[in-house]
């Protein structure tokens, strides 16, 4: 079996099992697998404790529950993802509105 995926970046979505925050956790990887599919390896969910919700790449924290207070819009996820992992990717009608130039 071959796979092209080690070349790519993988994610890592921790949630908290005990606020039964699988399924919320397990959405949101399906949208990013989506959206992503030609630039992601894989997204790897992980139980957690205590609360946590976050989305990692690498060592790099792309969004914290408890840094920013809430969870995160899936479009502002996509963003964010995209920002790290693929950033001359277009995101269509997710995308940024981006100013105007002068």
């Amino acid at each position: 079996m071959t796979s092209e995926a080690p070349d790519r970046p993988i994610l890592q979505i921790e949630y908290c099992r005990q606020c039964r925050w699988m399924l919320r956790a397990a959405w949101m990887a399906q949208e990013l697998l989506t959206t992503f599919e030609d630039e992601l390896g894989g997204v790897t969910l992980m139980p957690g404790t205590g609360g946590i919700f976050e989305v990692r790449h690498g060592e790099a924290v792309v969004w914290s529950r408890k840094a920013e207070g809430r969870f995160p819009d899936i479009t502002e996820l996509k963003q964010r993802v995209r920002d790290h992992i693929a950033p001359d990717k277009p995101l269509g009608h997710a995308d940024r509105k981006r100013p105007a130039e002068p």
